[in-house]
This record gives C-alpha cells, structure tokens and sequence, in this order.
C-alpha cells in the first residue's frame, strides 16, 4: 500500500502540472495566432449531425483594424460598461446582479466580454459551477497575458452571432451582405441587441424589441469613453521612441 500512495500523488501532480502548462502556453500562443476554431463551434457542428442537419460553420478572422470600430462600441455599451478598466470581473454589476436575483424569476448574470471570451475560447457553453471554476481561471490568465484590445478582437471574431455564423466577418457577410470593417453603428448596435440569444435574435430581420434594443445601445454608444482609448491609438501610429535619437 507505501508504494501506491506516492505513485497516486505523482499522477495527480503530473495532470495538474500538464493543465497549468499546456493552458499557460495556449493563452500565449493565443496571445499573437488567430483563433480559427472553438469548442462552441466543434459542439454546434456535432449537434447539427446528430440531428442529420447540414453541417453550417460560418467563421472567417479578420484583424480588430478590419472591423468596424461602431462594433467594439456597441458590444461594451450592450454587454459589458467598464470592460475598459475592470480587471476581468465586474463586481458592481455581479453586486447589482445578485440583489436583482433575490427577486428576480429568471436570473441575470453578470459576465464580462474578457469571462465570456474565455468561455469561448477555452471551456463547453453549458453552465456549470465546474465551468464557472475554469472560467474564473481562464479570464484571469487571459486578463493577465492579453491586452484588453487582443480580448476585444479574439471576442468579435470567436462569439456566436447567429445559426453557423460565428465572428464579425461572417456576420457582415450573412446578416448585411458587406464586410466587417463597414458596419454602420446600427448594424453593429442590432448585432450587440442580439447577443444574449442569436439564434433566436435575428440581427437582419429586428424584432420590435430588438429596435428598441438597439436604440438604446446606440444612445449608450455615445455616452461610454472611446475604445480602444484615443491615446493607445496614438501610440501606436507614432514611430517607435527607442529608435529616435
């Protein structure tokens, strides 16, 4: 019995040592290479043969300098305020979130745009207190090694905008018959309306409720600070100082 009590904790100790590695090096990885495919997009496509359905998966990458800079906009001002300053969680909304749900029938939740790319990206839809765990874990690494502009742009190109259409350009593409990069401020605030539920949601044929969505994004839209903020854009069209003499 000495000898297998030692090899059991080795094992373990192995496991979570190959997750703290292997999810370590796929945040920096992720960090500079597109990321063309998702676990939401390996689900949807197995639920679509299990039901004898066409297979439809929707996904092109583009750049964040090839998407319609209305999008960013309208996706924090529906999803997610302060996603500019927030560290990964925002704890005013989880606060506001929790004092809803005591009387509350149907819960809201409080995800971040950073938390929802994590799940996106790393983890399986359904929700779960071990998913939520993971989710914690992924949002902070991602918080930590990615700039908020990187988490913004690996968002626009991975989330679920509609039936086999993940990302911006596919959206632009299918939804309006145009690119990514010329969203109008409507189209992208009828996009943002539609994220809690794009397969219900159609962003190319609004509802009422949907206008009206979008209406109120599109006021919201003017009111939050600019992103990315006027001055990394600067920063970044500027020539690097180190190469000045």
């Amino acid at each position: 019995m000495h000898h297998k009590t030692p090899k059991v904790f080795r094992y373990i100790r192995n496991i979570i040592l190959f997750f703290f590695i292997s999810t370590v090096a796929m945040t920096v990885i992720y960090r500079f290479v597109p990321v063309y495919i998702t676990p939401l997009m390996v689900i949807r496509s197995a639920q679509q043969l299990i039901g004898g359905e066409k297979i439809v998966c929707h996904h092109t990458w583009v750049s964040f300098s090839n998407i319609s800079p209305h999008l960013p906009m309208a996706v924090i001002a529906s999803e997610d305020n302060r996603f500019a300053t927030h560290n990964g969680f925002d704890f005013i909304e989880i606060e506001k979130a929790m004092k809803e749900n005591e009387t509350r029938k149907r819960k809201r939740g409080a995800s971040t745009i950073s938390q929802q790319t994590a799940k996106n990206v790393f983890l399986w839809p359904q929700s779960s207190w071990i998913r939520k765990g993971f989710e914690v874990y992924f949002t902070w690494l991602i918080e930590l090694v990615w700039s908020k502009e990187r988490i913004m742009e690996v968002y626009l190109n991975s989330i679920e905008m509609g039936k086999g259409i993940y990302g911006a350009e596919a959206t632009a593409h299918y939804k309006f018959k145009t690119i990514a990069k010329r969203l109008s401020a409507g189209q992208c605030a009828l996009i943002a309306a539609s994220l809690p539920n794009p397969i219900r949601f159609d962003s190319s044929h609004p509802s009422s409720y949907m206008l009206h969505r979008q209406a109120h994004i599109l006021r919201l839209m003017k009111l939050i600070p600019k992103f990315p903020p006027v001055e990394a854009v600067k920063e970044k069209s500027s020539p690097n100082k180190r190469n000045k003499r």
